[in-house]
């Protein structure tokens, strides 16, 4: 035994249904413009973005933030043997700028590490790991002459992943960071 019939409920329900539905694509708008400003002021400071076309139904699909060395590739000013080569220069620089610190020996817990390890073996790795890595940015480096303006394009565009632009705070320095980091990248291409 249902409930009777009410033309007045009915329409309250839809119109109840219409008025939530508004604010939902009200928000969605309001998002989007959101979005879009955010990106906007982004680009105008040097950043770079990529977005596919809207998929199938008419689908928006997100902004991808393009690393310096992208943009570049993607505009056509780097080839892809220099995109290889910072590419390899940003892997080596952060393996060695971006690891945790290792903490001090107080600090070492008894019982050893997640798979049962002494504590002191996981530490004696991951500093082995890092000193490795720095070993190798510095042959890196050295093959830049360990010249300040070419390591300094490498670790802003290649390691840090920023545009020119970005790097340069503007226009004009982000061209020349560009100059400079396409020599630095035939260097560690040739090597």
């Amino acid at each position: 035994m249902g409930r009777a019939w009410d033309p007045a409920r009915d329409t309250r329900e839809r119109l109840l249904m219409l008025e939530q539905r508004e604010k939902a694509r009200a928000q969605a708008r309001a998002v989007a413009e959101g979005v879009a400003e955010t990106v906007a002021l982004s680009k105008r400071r040097g950043s770079a973005f990529s977005k596919e076309p809207a998929g199938k139904g008419g689908r928006e699909t997100p902004y991808q933030r393009r690393t310096g060395l992208d943009w570049l590739h993607h505009k056509g000013r780097i080839n892809d043997g220099q995109k290889a080569a910072g590419e390899r220069y940003g892997a080596c620089f952060r393996r060695a700028e971006a690891e945790a610190p290792i903490g001090s020996t107080l600090e070492i817990q008894p019982g050893g590490g997640s798979r049962g390890e002494p504590a002191l073996e996981v530490v004696l790795r991951v500093a082995a790991r890092r000193a490795r890595a720095r070993e190798e940015l510095e042959g890196l480096r050295s093959r830049l002459m360990a010249q300040p303006d070419l390591v300094g394009a490498c670790d802003m565009i290649c390691g840090r992943e920023l545009t020119p632009r970005e790097a340069g705070g503007g226009e004009r320095e982000g061209l020349r960071l560009e100059a400079v980091l396409k020599v630095a990248l035939d260097l560690l291409g040739a090597g």
